[in-house]
């Protein structure tokens, strides 16, 4: 999406609204329209961003994205990953000795609590999900916005 079209509009509207108020009204709102450009950027970015959001939220799996191109943003559907299938397990187990800061730990307890789940079993899907991934490469911002 074009920004620039739309933030010169609304520059264009407030010209007109200051116009009302004679050439002392003009010459005192330059400045203002000439600072008003990145102010309306990211006010457009966080429409767009709750747009996205709101997308996203009735599809059935994936997510909308909103990328930076430039001075422009862009629209992206991003489809769902699927869960990777759990790993085949030989009934065997492994030990391992991990340290951690003491508040890294109480994170971790807490969010295998939230998932009623148990620390270990916490630790061993997060692990497992973070080796699945791939990793993204590309230079641009892309994420969605959650209200």
């Amino acid at each position: 999406m074009q920004m620039t079209p739309h933030i010169e509009a609304i520059r264009d509207d407030l010209a007109a609204a200051a116009a009302i108020g004679g050439p002392q009204s003009i010459e005192a709102a330059q400045p203002l329209l000439r600072s008003v450009e990145p102010s309306l950027r990211i006010r457009l970015l966080d429409v767009l961003s709750e747009a996205a959001a709101e997308l996203s939220a009735s599809l059935p799996s994936g997510h909308v994205e909103v990328r930076l191109e430039g001075r422009d943003a862009a629209l992206a559907f991003v489809a769902g990953e699927e869960t990777p299938p759990p790993a085949t397990d030989d009934g065997a187990t492994a030990r391992l000795t991990l340290r951690m800061p003491e508040s890294l730990k109480q994170r971790v307890e807490a969010a295998a609590a939230r998932e009623g789940i148990s620390t270990n079993s916490w630790l061993v899907r997060t692990i497992g999900q973070g080796l699945e991934r791939r990793p993204k490469f590309g230079n641009r911002i892309s994420g969605y916005h959650q209200s």
